[in-house]
């Protein structure tokens, strides 16, 4: 025996693997033969049932090359008798032949990546035609060994019950736990199946008021992975109606869901009847007997979520015992299937809520694209990351990132909220350090770091980052609550973080409350703008300094040219780590602008004349752009109208602004006060107030913005 210790940094699946190895004696050709003519006597003594005999050891060992041939082996116990282990064979000759490419293709996927594959549930082939079910791992070998160790628990029923419970109770998602189930129901067949109520599957609630013509089941689970017959329902598929309808009838006899068995095929003939429902309900065995199972869900009265069915050949029908622990496994593993189906409506829900934040198109003077890629598992798809891109009505584009603390539904209802004010704040024409105000006294409504961490969430310490481009003149205004530095990316390809002051996240009463505040910078047309969530550059390996400068260097080698989206997801896939640790969340903006033949602006003292000369130029400037003359003679009126109210009732000077834009014309009339035009109602006879009213028709909506100078009224004309 080799007595040489693993080394001292080895994983704990080396040291089981080299701990199997000490196990499995050295020179021994295989268990219970020393080769093919071992023993007779020995073979035929063969339990049916692991608990029959006085199997003290349920472990063994078997080693295999790299081409899966067998090595060595300890398979001595009498539970693991007939089975023909010897040394040379292919270890998959020990398999039933439905199973030979799931394991051949598990057991190459350990050679190839050294990641262990522990504690399946397996069906073992005896030389005299019956099973033995083992729960199997597959193990590198451990050093100085090559190859792969295969560790064999032979499972009685009682163990093999609580090992499936504990496997299918392991995940919330829908497929992967139909998929335990029906693994675990080959203990007691060849085939085996898992169909739900299609309700079930999309995570709506299932009652108990369904029609028989409503009944619809949807193929969740089919094991083994093998060839089916031509029109055999599997995996993903829907059963026909009348079949959907026949097992829900079979299984709910006297109003009450019971376990059916049908003993061969001649009696599944029968009771199936149509062909078309033979086809699509037997699994091709010649001659083949079933169990169905109905997955019932406790209450007054019970709800079936679906049927389990478990196929075996004829010749070894089903015991009253075997088909109480199928009954009592099923019953143990329903309430995980409505665990599932309540976790895949919650994460169908927050996925709708994410898409719709999700921005659309850039327009005429922004290209923008952006990527959301949910961490996994434990996210499983939702969480409080966003991204928002959107035209404002004056004709600047907002682009916003943020992110909620924590995962879940609650994360992604706050983070639907915060993102929806916003944009109605914005749309409105506030500034970004303001909205940001106003959603720091929200977060603190929402939310309190007690209860929010409690749910897995907490909107206190979220973090936000608003930018707003003006297309006109090629400038953005950013703002920041705790969130990360967008990356500029210049026309020319020099790639750099704004260098922003820090301020904390929203609604963070612990720290030194300071205003927000408002940086300026310039963005020519061809500027790239990347804002992204910490997802994207946090390592714990490395400063976020240089998680930020990997992103700068990625999103440099963007070419102007470029397609934004794939470039997005080619920035994502270069910097994503895996697996990912948290939600990785990418906008990239591209500034395209107007072009200056496309605006004017002029800037007149606030005098009697302004009105005139301010019609005067917008009358030569719409004749050189060819515009309709009723679209002169409106746009002067409004002017007119927009320019009076300023000398009237604002204080000067008077700067007007004229945008082309792709569906019309924007209209804009600065000054320095800061009142509010309100469109009020007024009498027919009246001497002012009107003026609105006269912009109110004119326009196909209108509206204020503030500016550090005063306020901007705008109005858009459509061509």
């Amino acid at each position: 025996m080799d007595s040489t210790p693993p080394p001292s940094s080895s994983s704990p699946f080396d040291l089981v693997s080299g701990a199997l190895g000490h196990y499995i004696p050295r020179g021994s050709a295989a268990a219970g033969a020393g080769d093919a003519q071992g023993d007779a006597a020995a073979r035929r003594d063969v339990p049916d049932d692991p608990e029959a005999g006085p199997a003290d050891q349920i472990l063994g060992a078997v080693n295999l090359d790299r081409d899966l041939r067998i090595t060595r082996c300890n398979l001595d116990a009498p539970v693991f008798a007939g089975l023909d282990a010897v040394t040379g064979r292919p270890f998959v000759d020990l398999l039933p032949p439905g199973d030979v490419p799931t394991v051949t293709r598990r057991l190459r996927q350990v050679l190839r990546t050294g990641e262990a594959h522990v504690a399946r549930i397996q069906r073992l082939h005896r030389g005299d035609g019956s099973e033995l079910v083992v729960s199997m791992s597959i193990l590198p070998a451990a050093a100085p060994q090559e190859g792969l160790t295969v560790s064999l628990i032979a499972m009685a029923k009682r163990l093999h019950l609580y090992a499936a419970e504990t496997a299918i109770g392991t995940s919330l998602d829908i497929g992967d736990t139909a998929h335990s189930l029906a693994q675990s129901l080959l203990a007691w067949g060849e085939v085996a199946a898992v169909d739900l109520d299609f309700a079930v599957w999309t995570g709506e609630g299932v009652t108990t008021g369904h029609g028989q013509g409503r009944i619809r089941l949807r193929r969740a689970a089919l094991v083994p992975d093998r060839a089916w017959p031509e029109g055999y329902v599997t995996e993903g598929e829907d059963l026909p109606g009348d079949a959907s309808r026949l097992l829900a009838q079979a299984v709910r006899r006297d109003d009450a869901p019971q376990a059916i068995v049908i003993p061969d095929r001649e009696a599944v003939e029968r009771v199936l009847g149509s062909p078309r429902v033979l086809r699509a309900l037997v699994p091709g065995v010649r001659s083949a007997g079933v169990a169905c199972v109905p997955l019932v869900l406790d209450g007054d009265p019970p709800i079936v979520l679906g049927v389990a069915e478990v196929w075996r050949r004829a010749d070894s029908p089903f015991r009253d015992s075997e088909l109480l622990d199928l009954q009592e496994l099923v019953a143990r593993t329903a309430h995980h299937v409505d665990l599932a189906r309540q976790h895949q409506r919650e994460h169908t829900q927050v996925l709708a809520l994410q898409r719709r934040l999700l921005p659309r198109t850039g327009g005429d003077t922004i290209e923008v694209a952006s990527v959301y890629q949910p961490a996994t598992p434990d996210s499983a798809g939702v969480g409080g990351d966003w991204v928002n891109s959107f035209p404002l009505p004056d004709g600047r584009t907002a682009l916003v990132v943020g992110d909620v603390v924590g995962h879940g539904l609650g994360a992604a209802a706050t983070m639907g909220q915060l993102s929806m004010e916003a944009r109605a704040l914005l749309s409105a024409g506030l500034a970004p350090d303001e909205v940001l105000e106003h959603l720091d006294e929200t977060v603190t409504l929402l939310d309190d770091a007690e209860s929010g961490l409690a749910a897995g969430y907490s909107a206190l310490g979220s973090t936000c980052c608003i930018v707003l481009y003006d297309p006109v003149s090629h400038q953005a205004a950013l703002s920041s609550a705790g969130h990360l530095p967008p990356v500029l990316v210049s026309p020319e390809g020099s790639a750099a973080p704004l260098d922003i002051r820090p301020h904390p996240g929203l609604g963070a009463e612990f720290a030194l409350r300071e205003p927000f505040e408002v940086h300026t910078f310039a963005a020519p047309p061809g500027t790239l703008l990347a804002l992204c969530t910490d997802g994207l550059v946090e390592d714990p390996a490395v400063p976020i300094d240089e998680g930020i400068a990997r992103l700068a260097d990625a999103v440099s080698r963007v070419h102007p040219w470029d397609a934004l989206q794939p470039a997005a997801r080619q920035v994502v896939a270069t910097l994503a780590p895996a697996p990912q640790r948290d939600d990785v969340t990418l906008l990239l903006a591209r500034m395209i602008g107007y072009r200056k033949e496309d605006t004017a602006t002029w800037r007149l003292p606030a005098r009697d004349d302004a009105p005139a000369r301010a019609r005067a130029h917008v009358r030569a400037l719409l004749r050189r752009w060819d515009t309709r003359e009723r679209t002169r003679d409106n746009a002067m009126l409004l002017v007119d109208e927009l320019v009076t109210n300023v000398v009237r009732f604002a204080t000067g000077p008077v700067t007007v602004r004229l945008i082309r834009t792709g569906d019309g014309l924007l209209c804009e009339v600065g000054d320095t006060g800061n009142g509010r035009p309100r469109l009020s109602r007024g009498g027919l006879l009246d001497d002012g107030g009107r003026g609105l009213h006269v912009v109110h028709r004119l326009t196909t909506r209108w509206g204020v913005r503030w500016t550090d100078a005063g306020k901007v009224v705008w109005a858009e004309i459509a061509r």
